[in-house]
């Protein structure tokens, strides 16, 4: 049933225009977590690279999304979107009429015959999901939401102490209302990035008269975000999840394994754990994060005895790898980042007053692509 699942879904993706909802970057080709968490942070910095601006984060969670979808008003948007009509019958059929039961030990209880929402771990399910939230889109310029699935970011840009735009997220609520979505307020949190020296007091959020509390960290798609914008604590999950790993490493040269199969165990599991959204934060770590990681590196290398790419080499490849797929990729909503000079042979390089936007992933990307 999977592999069928996966045939539909291919499918499904070729009707889908490639300007359906661009800040929706699960189920997209050429998109990934890196590129969420790399434009959530460049709206953020690109605005904050003004005078008198600060930006107030929101991060939404939603109450069993995916058991709450209502398989009529997803259809009428499959069909809206322009799904055949036999592709929607089918789809409406996998959805309803589901049995379930649930089973502890010997005893089971009786069967209830599910006609909302999408089964849990079922290869279309996510894509169902998507694509039933793509009209939840930003009513105003200054707000943005970036979504990977279900993980909902507004990023709301201020200016001169005026909320107006932003706190008109509260729409998001009765959006939610008219869709069968149930917002999460308790585990709903939002961070306020202020750099200004005179800040003022920041009035909370409420949502359906409940206030979302303000967090000094969140972890957004398995990354730390902080209210000041550093990667010190991000870091130091990451090493101490990395030298974890260490020890099977070392537990494999002890049985005899040569560099080789150390290696390649390196490479599929610590390299993966460092390495995780490095082109959106390794330009603003700070050197100590940065000695840190590059620790992790040393002590691998010299249990597997072999030679091993640095942190810093990783992350150049990796931004020129990701800069060249935009550059080639017109759909991309970074792609209007990257814009060629008059003699058409290189780039034009990012203006910003501050060493944060500088060291962030696009201006960081442009210059390495220069090279």
């Amino acid at each position: 049933m999977k592999c069928f699942e996966r045939l539909v879904m291919a499918h499904i993706n070729t009707i889908m225009p490639e300007t359906l909802d661009p800040f929706q970057f699960a189920y997209h080709p050429n998109r990934s977590t890196d590129d969420a968490i790399s434009i959530a942070l460049h709206t953020a910095l690109s605005h904050l690279d003004k005078r008198n601006t600060y930006v107030r984060m929101l991060f939404i969670d939603y109450s069993s999304a995916f058991n709450t979808i209502v398989p009529s008003k997803l259809i009428n948007k499959l069909r809206i979107l322009g799904l055949n009509t036999s592709l929607c019958n089918w789809i409406l059929d996998f959805l309803t009429g589901r049995p379930q039961v649930v089973k502890v030990g010997n005893n089971t209880s009786e069967t209830l015959i599910l006609n909302t929402g999408a089964p849990q771990g079922c290869m279309l399910s996510p894509l169902l999901y998507s694509l039933f939230t793509h009209d939840c889109t930003a009513r105003h310029d200054s707000n943005t939401i970036v979504k990977f699935i279900d993980d909902t970011t507004v990023v709301g840009l201020i200016t001169d102490i005026d909320e107006t735009a932003y706190r008109e997220v509260r729409d998001l609520a009765v959006w939610c209302q008219d869709h069968n979505l149930s917002l999460n307020v308790i585990k709903t949190k939002e961070i306020i990035v202020d750099f200004r020296k005179r800040r003022t007091e920041h009035t909370p959020i409420l949502i359906d008269g409940a206030v979302v509390e303000q967090v000094e960290s969140f972890k957004f798609l398995g990354v730390h975000i902080t209210n000041k914008l550093t990667w010190s604590k991000h870091t130091k999950t990451v090493v101490k999840r990395a030298r974890q790993n260490l020890f099977p490493l070392r537990r494999l040269k002890i049985f005899g394994m040569g560099p080789q199969i150390l290696k390649r165990f390196y490479s599929c599991t610590i390299e993966n754990i460092l390495t995780g959204c490095i082109t959106a934060l390794y330009g603003n770590c700070s050197a100590s994060d940065r000695k840190a990681l590059q620790r992790v590196v040393c002590t691998a290398q010299y249990i597997t005895g072999a030679k091993l790419p640095a942190i810093q080499d990783l992350y150049t490849r990796r931004c020129q790898r990701k800069a060249l797929k935009i550059v080639k990729d017109s759909s991309h909503p970074s792609h209007r980042l990257f814009s060629l000079l008059l003699h058409g042979k290189l780039y034009r390089s990012a203006k910003s007053w501050s060493k944060r936007l500088l060291n962030s992933f696009y201006p960081q990307a442009i210059r390495l692509f220069n090279i």
